[in-house]
């Protein structure tokens, strides 16, 4: 399936002003908001969480999976995603993120 049908069969995101994950070391890494562009990362990491309760390679994995036709373009285009990239990394090195979910307003 393409992306746009995967993200239809995830929890919605309504609730979530975005997300932050932070590192083994308990550092922020990167924070994702729940606007276009980035709002379909949000539900990808946000499901990610909730099925994994972190994002370690098994989860990665997955989330590549979701990310469908994107997952090719990161791959032939490194930097275009950066969300996308995170999780090839993941894989490729492992690691871990830990997920904080941040409610809306």
């Amino acid at each position: 399936m393409a992306f746009a049908d995967n993200l239809k069969q995830l929890p919605p995101i309504t609730h979530l002003r975005g997300l932050e994950l932070h590192d083994e070391q308990g550092a922020l890494a990167a924070t994702l908001e729940n606007k276009p562009g980035s709002a379909g990362s949000v539900a990808v990491y946000a499901a990610l969480a909730q099925r994994h309760g972190t994002i370690d390679a098994a989860a990665a994995a997955e989330g590549l999976e979701i990310y469908a036709e994107h997952t090719a373009d990161a791959r032939a285009f490194p930097g275009k995603h950066p969300n996308i990239d995170r999780l090839l990394k993941l894989q490729a090195e492992g690691g871990r993120y830990t997920v904080k979910l941040l409610p809306a307003a």
